[in-house]
């Protein structure tokens, strides 16, 4: 190292250190603000677990009892909103990435795409009302909140498959090509089950919005009170609408309801979330190239 260089060679060294610094102390402040939330909900709300809380049916005007209701509908809104969401929203990353070689359509797509990631969830509730309850006659049930919240749920999907897929290096696909394959036979003996660790975090990171999601399912078919559901054309409660509904207007405050059910809906989502990255860590190990 000469001496003229020196100087700039020690002010990077220092422009590097006060970005570690800088990055570094953000880091530290999202997982403090993280472990801050988890631990006031579990300090709240850990006093209200119990068997009948989970697997109870609300007394007393919601006051009392549990949550079963509330928790099987949100169960039940995930479920379809995968069935109707996956699909549509994996096959259309798939035809972005592999088959759409820029076309106009494509653009077209990318812009709609990005409309629809910037929706409200609250306009996603009216389109839901409009077009699935009163144009499909689906009223308000399971079936019309599920569809709705598969709208809300479909770019994240889409946008997560694409870019999964376009961290593939090339020469995985020429090498597939090179041997024979078709462009069809590659992207799914080949590409996909390759790029599927990512597909999955994307898809997990959609429903995981849409069973938080209080907005879209307000017009569609979320019930105050309602006995577990058993149809996809009824109506039912969900977690998050209980939330909202217990925190702000009922009628005998219940704030152990409240944080019992705030603790259930957010042990869910990280239960669902960890095994899904447990799963993508394992496969990932497995995948050489």
């Amino acid at each position: 190292m000469s001496k003229a260089t020196s100087p700039r060679v020690r002010s990077l060294l220092r422009r590097e250190a006060v970005a570690r610094i800088i990055t570094g102390a953000a880091l530290a402040l999202v997982v403090a603000v993280v472990f801050a939330i988890f631990g006031y909900i579990i300090y709240r709300g850990a006093g209200s677990i119990s068997w009948e809380f989970i697997f109870g049916s609300p007394k007393d005007r919601m006051t009392q009892g549990g949550i079963w209701p509330a928790i099987a509908g949100t169960l039940w809104l995930v479920g379809l909103t995968a069935l109707f969401s996956l699909p549509v929203g994996i096959a259309t990353g798939i035809y972005l990435s592999e088959f759409s070689n820029g076309s106009p359509f494509a653009r077209f797509l990318h812009v709609a795409i990005a409309n629809m990631a910037g929706i409200p969830s609250v306009i996603y509730g009216l389109f839901g009302y409009a077009a699935f309850s009163i144009a499909l006659g689906f009223q308000k049930s399971i079936l019309a909140m599920g569809l709705t919240l598969a709208c809300v749920t479909l770019p994240v999907v889409i946008t997560s498959t694409e870019e999964a897929l376009k961290q593939l290096p090339m020469e995985l696909r020429r090498a597939s090509l090179a041997l024979g394959a078709t462009k069809w036979r590659t992207t799914y003996r080949i590409v996909v089950p390759t790029a599927l660790p990512g597909i999955i975090t994307g898809a997990i990171l959609g429903l995981s919005r849409a069973a938080g999601e209080t907005a879209p399912i307000l017009f569609t078919g979320v019930a105050f009170f309602a006995a577990t559901p058993t149809s996809v054309t009824q109506p039912s409660m969900a977690l998050p609408y209980h939330l909202y509904i217990m925190a702000t207007q009922p009628t005998v405050p219940a704030p152990k309801i409240v944080w019992g059910t705030a603790l259930v809906l957010v042990g869910m989502l990280s239960i669902i979330s960890a095994l899904a990255a447990t799963w993508r860590s394992r496969r990932r190990r497995k995948l050489t190239w």
